[in-house]
């Protein structure tokens, strides 16, 4: 019981528990793992094992030089900021964009949910798709999308049109909203990915914050459409870097990971294994596909070459890395991925995960929508351009809460695993969720106390950026422990997390109104004790959360639903 997470006694090999480190205090079941058998990383991280392991294909993305894993990363993380920026950007302006398009601020405000809505829902149809045809033509297709309605709402004056394009933008969005998680998934070790999740994490959030604060300029100084300009012109560019830039990244892997098997069969397979005097179980080496799917087969157990025989793989040219589609990553029946997700919202890790994410993000976004409304009023009387400036404290917060939230989560995880002789949980992400709860009492709490009392206008800004920050804690342990918990399953998981989408839509539609209603403290106080709970349902989660993947590991129907090979 490592650090008071409970071990599972039912199964040898629970999905995301893996060995990452050479020493010399192992457990007596991985000391005869053959350490020539399996690559490790290098630099600082040369005595820590690869997981996943990689093939020996030069085309399989583990093993792409790491400029242009970053490269990938930069690009579909500047596409997320943009898109960002793209939903919370008329905030600023609401009183004046409103008066444009002659209609009430609570309306135009459901605008806004409703493009939340259709980021929801359309992620029932985009990250499935992503799952059977790869990840490259959705991100094609989205950013087409979003190219084509910024474009769309710069030339449009009526407001059933203006709705209307942002309703298709939000199927646009919806994509790098979530799909980014999954590629990080595919181009990252286990070591490597709450950094890289904090990446994509700070271009996205700073994309929200940084937006409302240059549009408040734009709108005030030359008008609401030129923010859809600007964005056009932002995702022509992005556009082109996805098209020439973006290869797929989805690749069926047979990664070798080390696993306990049973001796007998071991044997039966021919593959190596000795037999321990207590009659117990032995470490040898299995394919991950295998292990992830409940040990069903054990046909591909090998001790030879790591990289499963695809040495002698063509390294792709440039233009055949462009190719749009490459074949079909899912074996699955077509409508399998697309229910899938309804499943996964029932996996306990995955439903914390939609609960915390969820009331935090939807939490930061009513910010975005009330923000226009209290600061233009009494006693602030904030410019446009004013209005904008708040945004500053959340972009600073979430930059200085990026840089510290990945880099610490992996050093964290690393130092654990080391503590826990060489033997990682994803559990071990979990611990900054005690930061984010604290920034988040702050903020949620610290806002609608100051803003109901009337503080100085520092107060409520302050408290702004603080929740903010907590948003950037939680989503590190949230996505870095789906990513390692459930690698084979995150487009499904993240998209049953994303139907935060729908609380979100619902608590936009009328916080205005609620807000009139009971006043910012009220309101506040609320969302802050909400959050407060879910927050502490992490502490179960740390507790039984090797017996929740053990649960959905050895249950027989979701190994055969969740399999893409059924």
């Amino acid at each position: 019981m490592p650090f008071g997470i409970l071990d599972c006694k039912k199964m040898e090999v629970v999905p995301g528990t893996a060995f990452m480190s050479d020493q010399d205090d192992l457990p007596p079941e991985y000391a005869l793992i053959p350490r020539e058998q399996l690559k490790h990383g290098t630099g600082r991280y040369k005595d820590v094992i690869l997981v996943p392991q990689p093939s020996d294909s030069p085309n399989d993305p583990l093993n792409w030089p790491q400029w242009r894993k970053e490269l990938v990363l930069f690009i579909t993380s500047m596409s997320a900021a943009v898109i960002g920026a793209y939903g919370p950007m008329l905030s600023p302006g609401f009183v004046v964009i409103a008066h444009n398009l002659n209609i009430t601020i609570p309306v135009l405000a459901q605008s806004t949910a409703w493009v939340i809505l259709c980021i929801g829902l359309g992620l029932f149809i985009t990250n499935p798709l992503a799952k059977i045809i790869g990840r490259r033509p959705v991100y094609i297709f989205a950013i087409c999308i979003m190219f084509a309605c910024s474009i769309w709402g710069a030339a449009v004056k009526e407001y059933d049109s203006f709705l209307a394009s942002r309703i298709i933008a939000g199927i646009g969005m919806a994509p790098y909203e979530v799909l980014v998680q999954c590629t990080i998934g595919d181009l990252y070790f286990v070591h490597e990915r709450a950094t890289r999740i904090a990446v994509w994490n700070l271009f996205l959030l700073t994309g929200i914050s940084g937006g409302a604060l240059v549009a408040g300029y734009i709108i005030e100084r030359e008008g609401y459409q030129w923010t859809f300009g600007v964005c056009a012109i932002l995702f022509g560019v992005l556009m082109l870097a996805v098209v020439f830039l973006v290869p797929e990244t989805a690749y069926r892997r047979d990664s070798l990971v080390p696993v306990p098997v049973d001796v007998k069969i071991g044997e039966k397979e021919g593959a190596m294994a000795e037999e321990r005097e207590d009659g117990k179980v032995m470490m040898q080496l299995g394919h991950e596909h295998d292990v992830q799917h409940g040990g069903e087969s054990y046909s591909d157990m090998q001790t030879t070459e790591p990289g499963g025989g695809r040495a002698t793989e063509k390294k792709h040219t440039y233009w055949q890395s462009l190719r749009v589609f490459t074949g079909r990553y899912s074996h699955a029946p077509g409508w399998k991925p697309f229910v899938r997700p309804f499943v996964m919202l029932f996996y306990p890790a995955v439903f914390w995960g939609f609960l915390v994410y969820g009331t935090v993000i939807t939490w930061i976004v009513v910010f975005s929508v009330v923000n226009g409304v209290i600061f233009v009023s009494p006693p602030y009387n904030f410019s446009i351009s004013e209005t904008g400036l708040i945004s500053l404290s959340p972009f600073i917060m979430t930059i200085l809460g990026e840089v510290i939230s990945g880099p610490l989560n992996d050093w964290i995880c690393v130092y654990l695993t080391k503590k826990n002789r060489g033997i990682y949980e994803p559990e071990f992400r979990l611990p900054l969720m005690s930061v984010a709860l604290i920034l988040g009492v702050v903020g949620f709490f610290g806002f609608g106390a100051t803003v109901q009392y009337q503080t100085h206008w520092s107060g409520p800004v302050l408290c702004f950026g603080l929740a903010n920050m907590s948003l950037v804690f939680a989503a590190t342990c949230v996505f870095g422990y789906i990513v390692d918990a459930y690698r084979e399953h995150n487009e499904e998981a993240f998209v049953a997390i994303n139907t935060r989408n729908l609380l979100t839509f619902g608590l936009t539609y009328f916080v205005n109104e609620w807000l009139d209603a009971q006043g910012p403290l009220v309101v506040f106080c609320i969302l802050g004790a909400l959050f407060v709970f879910v927050s502490l349902l992490t502490i179960p989660l740390w507790i039984f959360g090797k017996k929740f993947r053990s649960f959905t590991g050895r249950n027989e129907w979701l190994q055969r639903f969740m399999n893409d090979n059924h």
